[in-house]
This record gives structure tokens, C-alpha cells and sequence, in this order.
């Protein structure tokens, strides 16, 4: 079943104006030697300063202009147990892990139709989902590479999978332009010493709402409390060019905010919302949520070896309730999860 629970309150209190990015880092798909289970496991719990100075966040809009945001945290509950995993053996393999168990969806029904139809298309090469009739919720490296934008994050587009598919019955895209992007300032370098992989999250906002089907928010339960423990999302895979990929796999590791998993993934999936099907509580019916954001391929050190994992960021309560507060505007819809 899905747990409600209550969710913090974020705040708006300054606005500063910055100087325009220059849009030239280059996109990077693969992240190497970001803090991996280990070193997460031994993280301290952030203060709630931390937390205000983590969550605040960039917004840039499309004619180039910049702003940040210094946010409050109200109701914020630090749990200094959280980081406690379950151990499970480690694998040392590729993004495809063993046998390929990724689907192409060729249907037109499936592919224009629910939970299918909210995976997007990113212009600077990733995957996204949509969230709300104007905001798609994707991976923060697909425009940032945690010190500038990346080349062509400037004129960014985002690409709906549209009734009509190609001759050759792959998908073809609605384009539509995107008014501006917001990504948390724990994800910039600056702040976090490293690339930290916690905030590598972003939300869009497109210009012109669509009329589709989104997916909710939901925050993301322990691997304990997952049916299966088994995760699903959709992409746009590089390596099958114009396809939509659907894979599902279960996680072998968790931490505070990341999961850990062998989905079969090539690049072009990242920034895919990960989802589950769970109860409605006191309800008959099932519903599909986003509890995670798929960050890709990773090489993370543990017991100071490099393993190789994919990596999704999950959906805190934190996380909801930032997500939420850019969707709306104002934390009044946001109160619980």
C-alpha cells in the first residue's frame, strides 16, 4: 500500500538575480568516482542549514536569465538511522547485465497510452516523465555537469511521443520549447565539494501545457516494502535509436537517497522516472507513482574498489516536498505525500 506521510514544508525566502551561464560543458552520460554505498553509509545526517543551503535552488529561463533561490525547511525530520542498508553480494558487470531483458514497445497502443505515453524525450540526449500538464521531472547531469549548463541545454526541448509513429512504426516527437529549468544547489560542485549524486535531479517547464495523462509524485518506500522489491521505468536508449525501452528489474542496495539496481540501461534512459504499483490505501485500486529519478551508469567506490552500478535517486520526503513546491508554486498542495 502506499504510505501517507507528512511532508516537510519549503519555503521561499530570497531571490537573487546571477549573472547568464555560459551553456558550454559538455554533456557527460557517465559519472565516475561519486560517493558510493560505503562512503554513503558513513555521510553524517545534513543539519537543517545544510538542508536550506542543499534544497535552495537555480532556476534559468529561456531567454538565458538566471535567479537562485534561498529556501527555508519547516517540519523537516533528520533521521540519523536512515542510512542503514541491507547488504547484498556485489556484481562487477556492465549496463547490460547478463542477458538483455529490456523491451522495445513497438504498439501504438501501448506506446501513445499509459504509464508508457508520460516517458520524454530530453533534446541535450536524455529520457524524462511528465509530472504535471507542464513540468517533466529528469536527471540534473542532462543540463549541468555540477559547475555550467551543458552545450544546447540553452535552446532545450522536450519531445512527446506523438498518435502517428514513423512508417517504420518507431515514434516520432511533438517538440515543445521549454520556459525554464530548476535544479537544487546540492547538486553544483561548489557546494558539495563533489558531484553528489543525492541531487541530481531537475524539474522543466515547458511552455505549452500537454493534454496526456501524468504521473504522480509518490515517496519512495524501502526495499522491504516494494512489491518484489521490483522497479519499472521507460527510456530512450541510445543504442536503440527512436525506440521506447521498458525494463523492470528489482534493487539489490538502497541508501538514504539513492537506489541501487542491475536495470538493463543503456545511455539515453537516464532521467527516466522509475515507478511502482502499489494500493491506494483504504481503496480497491492500484496506482502507478514515481518514486525515484534513473541517474545511469555509475562507477562508485566501495572498500576503496571501483564497482559499477545503476543508479536511480529517490524520492524523499525532502524531495517531494522541493519537486512539489516547483510543480505548484506554493507548498499548499504539497503537505502530504
Amino acid at each position: 500500500t502506499w504510505h501517507l506521510k507528512k511532508i516537510p514544508q519549503i519555503v521561499r525566502e530570497r531571490t537573487f538575480s546571477l549573472d547568464s551561464p555560459k551553456f558550454e560543458a559538455k554533456p557527460k552520460l557517465e559519472l565516475n568516482s561519486v560517493c558510493g554505498i560505503e562512503c554513503q553509509r558513513k555521510l553524517p545526517v545534513p543539519s537543517l542549514s545544510d538542508l536550506k543551503n542543499l534544497l535552495s535552488y537555480e532556476t534559468v529561463f529561456e531567454n538565458g536569465t538566471r535567479i537562485l533561490t534561498e529556501v527555508n525547511v519547516l517540519g523537516a525530520v533528520l533521521d540519523p538511522a536512515a542510512n542503514t542498508t541491507t547488504r547484498r553480494p556485489l556484481r562487477r558487470k556492465r549496463q547490460i547485465y547478463g542477458t538483455d531483458s529490456r523491451f522495445s514497445i513497438y504498439d501504438k497502443r501501448f506506446m501513445t497510452n499509459f504509464p508508457f505515453n508520460t516517458a520524454v524525450k530530453i533534446s541535450t540526449g536524455c529520457s524524462g516523465i511528465l509530472v504535471s500538464p507542464k513540468h517533466v521531472l529528469t536527471a540534473a547531469h542532462c543540463l549541468h555537469n555540477g559547475k555550467d549548463y551543458v552545450k544546447g541545454s540553452k535552446r532545450l526541448r522536450v519531445g512527446l511521443m506523438k498518435t502517428k509513429s514513423r512508417g517504420n512504426g518507431l515514434p516520432s516527437f511533438q517538440w515543445t520549447r521549454v520556459k525554464s529549468t530548476h535544479i537544487p544547489k546540492g547538486w553544483f560542485k561548489g557546494v558539495s565539494g563533489d558531484i553528489a549524486l543525492d541531487y541530481d535531479y531537475a524539474v522543466l517547464e515547458l511552455k505549452r501545457p500537454h493534454k496526456r495523462k501524468y504521473m504522480e509524485l509518490g515517496i519512495s518506500p524501502t526495499i522491504k516494502m516494494m512489491p518484489g522489491s521490483m522497479i519499472h521505468f521507460s527510456g530512450f536508449d541510445n543504442d536503440r535509436s527512436g525506440q521506447l525501452v521498458y525494463r523492470f528489474c528489482s534493487i539489490s542496495d538502497e541508501s538514504n537517497d539513492l537506489f541501487y539496481q542491475y536495470c538493463d540501461a543503456e545511455p539515453g534512459s537516464t532521467g527516466s522516472g522509475i515507478y511502482l504499483r502499489l494500493k491506494e490505501p483504504n481503496k480497491k485500486k492500484w496506482k502507478r507513482k514515481i518514486i525515484a529519478v534513473y541517474s545511469g551508469h555509475q562507477w562508485v567506490d566501495i572498500n576503496g574498489e571501483q564497482q559499477d552500478y545503476n543508479v536511480a535517486v529517490r524520492i524523499t520526503p525532502l524531495k517531494y516536498a522541493q519537486i512539489c513546491f516547483w510543480i505548484h508554486g506554493n507548498d499548499g498542495n504539497c503537505t502530504q505525500g
